[in-house]
């Protein structure tokens, strides 16, 4: 069995140059960026109207960002499949599938919006348990206004993974900027000018997501791309790049899913100790974010470079690129986090009207995250993103959920009563769950239980 680093000098490799992969990641990196600084200004923004309202945001989008994930998943699947397609040169069935992505997206951003809608208060109730009353009424308000937006968000979202199987991402950039500008905007109008308080933030969310919505369906039409969608023309759905695009989305949503509720279900722990440990997690939760922004980035560019490495049916080429990528995840992701923890105390400063002990407990937090992160956060998210590129999701999904259920949720709850802190409890168990994680990937790596899966079902096959 050859290992992890057999290929790592190898030059005879020309499917990704250095300069193809730099120009695939910097978008990237400027999209995910944005994302961030404004997902922190929205923070900065709620942060001034209280603790209350920052800790009801944090709480709603932290299941906004469970059936975000999800829904990303499945856009995944799709992408990993066109992926494929385009590494065996095969355009026809990469178009079809396309168009196959997007009416699963639409389909499954409805159905999740109706569902959650149908039992919002159930939902709130079984999520958060009993909130402080100021804490309930920002999150029935925030909740029902950003669920409108879930469709839009799933349009979008597979939308940006066609993009990115094209390696365009400067498109999805731009696009990006342009949602982002919207919604400060509109926070900025919406909180203060209107004084609409948590429900300024969430129409101004609401009206980004649908305007990028709008624009990424545009330029996704244009025939110009090599992959694109004509809306004109009739679609039937094609029951077989439907399962072969769910082989791959399903998995990955579950696996997302499951791991994004696990944090729910933890918050819902944190609440239980009142609004400063939510707030404090909130607030770390920003920074943190920051952090994995290099290693989100590489996350999102090894389905494409992996997906074409296989849909290319050539075993040593995807060894060689999983190297390379793994190579450029941790050498970025490094770099990146020694920048953000100079920043850290300049960050922490904005808050002002957070008390002091929220910020100090938020401080500690970010340590424990980012510190360790910096060793552990791309072998245990980039990773498993390789490995679902290469076909092999079932696997991965049972680590991963395994390792949520019974290491992060399970350790959570434990160790909770025992230092008498919901959330450095979580933060505590986190680490564990990373190692777990990051271990059951690489042994399955090493097994070569991904070859058969690569090489049969490459984008050369139906």
């Amino acid at each position: 069995m050859k290992n992890l680093l057999s290929f790592a000098d190898d030059k005879q490799y020309t499917l990704f140059t250095n300069r193809d992969i730099f120009r695939l990641v910097l978008p990237l990196f400027v999209e995910q960026l944005l994302f961030i600084l404004v997902g922190t200004a929205d923070t900065l923004m709620v942060a001034g109207l209280g603790e209350a309202s920052i800790s009801a945001v944090s709480l709603v989008d932290s299941f906004n960002r469970c059936v975000n994930s999800v829904l990303f998943a499945l856009a995944t699947g799709g992408a990993v499949v066109v992926s494929q397609y385009l590494g065996g040169a095969n355009l026809t069935r990469a178009r079809e599938s396309a168009k196959q992505l997007l009416a699963i997206a639409l389909l499954a951003g409805t159905a999740v919006f109706a569902i959650v809608e149908l039992l919002l208060p159930d939902v709130v109730r079984i999520l958060y348990g009993k909130l402080p009353a100021d804490v309930h009424a920002g999150v029935m308000s925030y909740f029902r206004i950003t669920l409108a937006g879930v469709p839009f968000i799933a349009v979008y979202g597979g939308c940006t993974a066609l993009f990115r199987s094209m390696n365009r991402t400067k498109t999805t950039m731009y696009i990006s900027l342009v949602g982002n500008i919207i919604n400060i905007v509109g926070n900025a109008l919406f909180i203060y000018y209107f004084r609409m308080g948590v429900a300024g933030a969430a129409y101004a969310t609401l009206a980004a997501r649908f305007s990028s919505m709008l624009i990424i369906l545009f330029m996704i039409a244009n025939p110009a791309l090599i992959v694109h969608i004509d809306f004109w023309k009739g679609f039937r759905l094609s029951w077989q790049l439907v399962k072969k695009i769910l082989y791959i989305g399903i998995p990955g949503g579950i696996e997302n899913g499951v791991f994004q509720f696990g944090r729910v279900l933890v918050l819902g722990l944190i609440a239980t100790y009142g609004t400063r440990e939510i707030a404090a997690n909130a607030v770390a939760n920003t920074v943190d974010m920051l952090g994995t922004i290099c290693g989100g980035v590489f996350s999102l560019a090894v389905v494409t470079v992996i997906g074409q490495a296989v849909g290319a049916g050539d075993e040593n080429q995807i060894r060689y690129y999983v190297v390379k990528m793994m190579k450029w995840a941790y050498s970025a992701h490094v770099l990146w986090n020694i920048l953000v923890f100079a920043l850290t105390p300049l960050i922490l400063s904005c808050f002002s009207k957070i008390d002091a002990d929220t910020r100090k407990l938020a401080w500690y937090l970010i340590l424990i995250h980012n510190g360790i992160g910096i060793f552990l956060w791309p072998s245990s998210f980039v990773f498993p993103n390789i490995l679902r590129s290469m076909n092999d999701v079932r696997a991965t999904m049972c680590i991963s959920v395994g390792s949520m259920l019974a290491v992060r949720v399970g350790f959570s709850y434990l160790i909770a009563g025992w230092i008498r802190s919901g959330v450095m409890a979580v933060w505590i168990a986190m680490i564990f769950d990373w190692i777990v994680r990051l271990t059951g990937f690489y042994w399955r790596y090493r097994s070569g239980a991904w070859i058969p899966l690569s090489l049969a079902k490459n984008g050369r096959k139906g």
